[in-house]
């Protein structure tokens, strides 16, 4: 693997934007715009899967970085569920939500595979090394 030296660079913050900016869309062209509360959650669970990844990486630790894509694993499970409600409520298709949802499951699972790969690593991350 590669070394990594900026969050921007992680696939699973890329996909994680790439989910963030669906629900923005969605929240802007769908009759979602009106519920505020739905709204509002789904934008803020979709926001931290990517910010969760990012301040993770940022904190120069792997015990940290596991921790917090332990917690944007779990926002991805939020939005998940949100996506079923915003269904529910009938502002998107059932093909629209079969999507994202296959699309956010496959995050969670690249989200634990590199929790696990942190796990399998002796790297403890650069805040531990010596200068």
């Amino acid at each position: 693997m590669a070394t990594i030296k900026r969050f921007e660079d992680l696939e699973i913050w890329q996909e994680s934007r790439r989910l963030s900016k669906e629900i923005i869309l969605l929240s802007k062209t769908t009759d979602l715009k009106t519920d505020f509360k739905l709204k509002g959650q789904i934008k803020s669970s979709s926001g931290s899967v990517m910010d969760n990844i990012a301040e993770g990486f940022e904190r120069n630790g792997n015990g940290e970085f596991k921790q917090f894509l332990s917690v944007a694993k779990g926002s991805a499970g939020e939005s998940r569920s949100q996506l079923y409600r915003v269904f529910d409520n009938d502002y998107i298709t059932e093909e629209k939500l079969n999507m994202l949802v296959a699309d956010y499951e496959k995050l969670s699972i690249k989200i634990h595979n590199f929790i696990t790969y942190l796990n399998n690593n002796d790297f403890k991350g650069t805040k531990f090394i010596k200068p």
